[in-house]
């Protein structure tokens, strides 16, 4: 089966098609822009499946990234896989956009013992989750303050990065580790998961973790045309 995985939950714009059956990356692509998710998204997509030799046509299913991320980035992915699921009549499936990290970090040897990641969820806090040395997620995601967790990771290596930005919090911080979203490593999380019969997140189900950065001003009133 074809499967195209994409994520917009970090600053990454990243879009793979991966060959479940020979478990071959045949394309993929990574940006990192964290205020242009809407527009580079669809053209990252048509140049992975471009490069793959793929029409949208023969794919199977589609991998989203479900977050936890600042809900503007996040709904950019959810909104264009829901579309493209309905419109080729293929399942979407959603894959923790931590997990895919963390499988990254894995991947590339940059791990091998029990490890947290994080990435940057502003308002000086940082979206979390540990991993065991299987790199099976026994803890979060969740959303908090550095030093409010300093004692859950110590010790711990960390990759991503809101590890990068807090330094005095994550002192086991793997420098040569992936620090954001791969959608091939994503695509791989959800292959495995996949062939296992292991249950994936709703993608009708977002982590945001908090509520938006942007909301109404609580004496907003509208005023109607007379």
């Amino acid at each position: 089966m074809l499967l195209l995985a994409f994520d917009t939950a970090t600053p990454a714009v990243t879009a793979a098609v991966l060959d479940t059956t020979t478990g071959e990356v045949l394309a993929s692509a990574d940006q990192i822009d964290a205020r242009r998710h809407g527009e580079l998204l669809l053209p990252t997509i048509e140049a992975v499946l471009r490069e793959a030799g793929v029409p949208k046509e023969r794919l199977g299913a589609i991998a989203v990234g479900v977050g936890p991320g600042p809900y503007t980035g996040l709904r950019v992915g959810l909104a264009t896989a829901a579309a493209l699921g309905h419109a080729l009549g293929i399942p979407v499936h959603g894959v923790g956009t931590l997990d895919g990290i963390a499988r990254a970090a894995r991947d590339a040897g940059a791990v091998s013992g029990p490890f947290v990641v994080a990435t940057d969820a502003r308002r000086k806090e940082v979206y979390w989750a540990r991993y065991d040395a299987d790199g099976v997620r026994v803890e979060g995601p969740a959303v908090d303050r550095p030093a409010d967790i300093a004692e859950k990771v110590a010790g711990l290596p960390a990759v991503g990065a809101g590890v990068l930005l807090y330094s005095e919090t994550f002192p086991g911080a793997v420098q040569d580790a992936p620090a954001h979203q791969s959608a091939a490593a994503l695509a791989a999380v959800a292959a495995d998961a996949l062939a296992s019969g292991a249950e994936l997140p709703s993608p009708g189900t977002p982590l945001y973790l908090r509520r938006p950065d942007a909301e109404v001003p609580k004496n907003y009133k509208t005023v109607l045309p007379s």
